[in-house]
Parts: structure tokens; sequence; C-alpha cells
């Protein structure tokens, strides 16, 4: 694990020092969590920005990984800060409105909620179009350094990444992530998912992770381009159902359940 952290640490140093930071936030908004009482739609206020330093904890370090293959590295440097700025102001935001027992996302009650989260659209808008961009140069790379499946993991892991991330437009569309009820009610353990209705988050959660799950396929698995353009195609089906399922207000385990 050392050699891991030291290897990303060479590939992308300021996306590396951003993962830390951000575990660092982590833990403290897990102690607050387990110390403070303040709660936004039933649950503890800090759950919600620890699981979001988790996230960014992940994606830093994925996005740290895969950018060293490009040989662009004024782009990529110029991307990783546009990386630190977008999540500072994301996770700023977040923890400062769970800090106020306020809703992050959705919450235009008053006008400063309401810039806050216009604030948070913009910056995340830019942030995923900047990511197509990387998308589109890991398309156009021609190397010999990866292995073509491996190369194809990345360029359609980023790909849904992309698509998936824009989903969340949907939720902003509707200032709400419950399909068929009002946000808030019973929820899945940790991650909150309905239980009882749809909900958009969990086709852009599973989307969202193709950037990481498709890569490791192609990595560890695939032996050809085509295995991991199959998988891919397969993929984004099923989170395709998962959307459509939850755009019928039908939770995540419904299907199960009958």
């Amino acid at each position: 694990m050392t050699a891991v952290f030291s290897t990303l640490q060479v590939r992308n140093i300021i996306l590396y020092q951003l993962g830390w930071c951000c575990m660092a936030g982590m833990l403290v908004c897990a102690v607050l969590a387990l110390s403070t009482q303040t709660q936004v739609l039933g649950i503890n206020a800090y759950l919600k920005p620890m699981k979001f330093f988790a996230s960014t904890v992940i994606l830093c370090w994925t996005m740290a990984w895969y950018l060293a293959e490009l040989p662009q590295k004024g782009s990529v440097r110029v991307y990783s800060w546009m990386f630190v700025i977008v999540f500072v102001v994301e996770l700023g935001i977040i923890i400062w409105q769970a800090s106020r027992g306020k809703l992050s996302h959705f919450n235009i009650s008053t006008p400063i909620d309401g810039l806050l989260f216009s604030l948070m659209g913009v910056a995340i808008t830019v942030f995923t179009g900047w990511t197509a961009y990387i998308g589109f140069l890991f398309f156009r790379l021609d190397t010999t350094t990866s292995s073509p499946a491996y190369l194809w993991g990345i360029r359609l892991g980023i790909l849904l990444f992309v698509v998936f991330a824009f989903e969340g437009f949907m939720m902003a569309g509707r200032l709400a992530h419950t399909v068929g009820a009002p946000d808030g009610g019973p929820g899945l353990p940790v991650l909150n998912w309905s239980t009882r209705f749809g909900d958009l988050r969990v086709a852009h959660f599973f989307g969202m992770h193709a950037l990481q799950l498709i890569p490791l396929f192609s990595y560890y698995i695939a032996r050809q381009p085509i295995h991991v353009i199959i998988l891919s195609v397969f993929y984004f089906l099923l989170v395709t159902f998962l959307l459509m399922q939850a755009l019928a207000s039908k939770p995540l385990l419904s299907t199960l359940g009958n």
C-alpha cells in the first residue's frame, strides 16, 4: 500500500494531496456525526458531508492515477487546480450548510441558500464539462505504454462518469432526489436511498462509479478492447434501467422484492 501511495504522489501531487485533505475532512465529519445532534431531514447533518468527502477522496485519487497517462502535462496541471477549486467550493458549502442544520442541495428557501446552491451547480458543471474534455484527450491518445484494453477502460469509464454526472441536473431541476414523495423518508443504511419510492441518486451513484469499475475490469480481467466495450454497454443499460425504475417511483430493491 505504501508503494501505491508513493506512486500516486509521483503521478499527480496536486490531487494526491487533495485526497489526504478530504480524508481528514471525512474523519472530522465522522467525529462530528458521533458527537453532535444537529439533524437534516431526520439524520445527522454531518453524515452527508462525510460521504461527500469520502467520494471525493476516491474521485481525486482515481483521476490522479489516470491523468499521468496523458502527455499534455500543462493541461493536466490546469485541470488538477480546477479540480481543487471546485471541490473546495462544493465541500465548503456542504459542510457549512450542515453546520447550520440546513440542506445544501435543492435548497432555495432563502436568497443565500439559493445562491449557494446555484454556485455549487456552476462549479460542478465546470468540473464535469472539463472532465469530458479530459475524456476526449484519452480518446485521442495513441500510446503503447498502456494496454489497448486498459486505455479503453479509462476512456469508457470517464464517458459513463460524465453521462451520469450530468444526470444530477434531473435532480436539480426537480429540487429533489426522491420520485413519488418528498425527500426525507425511510432509507437504506448509510446510503439513505429511499426504500419506498424512486431515488435518482441510485443511477447517479452507480453511473459515476463506472470511472473506477470499468478500468479495473479492463486492467485485471479484459484481454481485448471488445471485452471492455461489451461490459460498458451492459453497464450503461443496467444503470439506465435503474434510472427508469427510479423515475417510475420504484425503490432500488423493488425488483428483488417482487
